[in-house]
């Protein structure tokens, strides 16, 4: 499955550097949106897709009622940084008290976002919650969130691939966080490094849509940054 979504995204092998891909989806948080354009914008660049782009504020905000006046100062600036480029760039920004606003590796899944055989970037580490809808997903630096801005592209090496199969049928009252914490017990934290993991058998095809995230978001903890999910 990882070989096919990323031969059919590679717009340039580089040889020993790996491949320049494509990317389908860019998903922006406040924590890194502001470093990101600033950087953007000290290079004289505009974004090259903003319609590709979809931002919303997560990582400094709250759930409070009373936000955004609950918001500490620095959380307040990295809001406002967003809100500027954003509206600057033209890109859409699921704010704060609309609908869609929430948890950047949640709202792909929710607003149709994530689809099968995409390639879906964010400067967040469980960007492979993705993984769980068929999407080829992982998680970059701010530096990179940069390129991407300016790009749409994204340099990587192709990682190595790992299958973990759960056969059989689950037990009552086991999840699918059950599952991938057993597995790292059993494998280890680091079990997964340097690899895509795509995780099959009985057991993952009966589990529902926001099951299989679970699954796959929890990669990061196992070592690897990609985990899907064919089918």
């Amino acid at each position: 499955m990882l070989e096919k979504i990323w031969s059919a995204h590679v717009i340039q092998d580089l040889g020993s550097a790996g491949s320049l891909l494509h990317v389908d989806r860019h998903l922006i948080h406040d924590l890194v949106a502001g470093p990101a354009f600033s950087a953007l914008v000290s290079r004289g660049r505009e974004v090259h897709n903003p319609e590709l782009t979809f931002a919303t504020p997560d990582h400094g905000v709250t759930s409070r009622s009373d936000r955004p006046d609950s918001l500490d100062p620095s959380s307040r600036k990295l809001l406002e940084a967003m809100r500027e480029y954003t509206a600057r760039f033209g890109i859409q920004l699921l704010d704060l008290g609309q609908p869609g606003q929430g948890i950047v590796h949640v709202i792909g899944p929710e607003l149709g976002l994530t689809l099968p055989g995409t390639l879906i970037v964010s400067g967040d580490s469980h960007s492979c919650t993705h993984g769980g809808l068929g999407a080829l997903a992982f998680g970059i630096g701010t530096s990179e969130v940069t390129h991407v801005l300016a790009t749409q592209t994204i340099r990587q090496r192709r990682p190595r691939t790992m299958r973990l199969c759960f056969d059989g049928v689950a037990g009552p009252n086991v999840t699918a966080k059950d599952m991938i914490l057993f597995a790292i017990s059993r494998l280890g934290s680091r079990a997964g490094q340097g690899h895509a993991i795509e995780y099959g058998g009985d057991a993952v095809r009966a589990l529902a849509v926001e099951a299989r995230l679970t699954l796959c978001n929890l990669s990061i903890e196992l070592g690897a940054k990609i985990g899907m999910i064919a089918g």
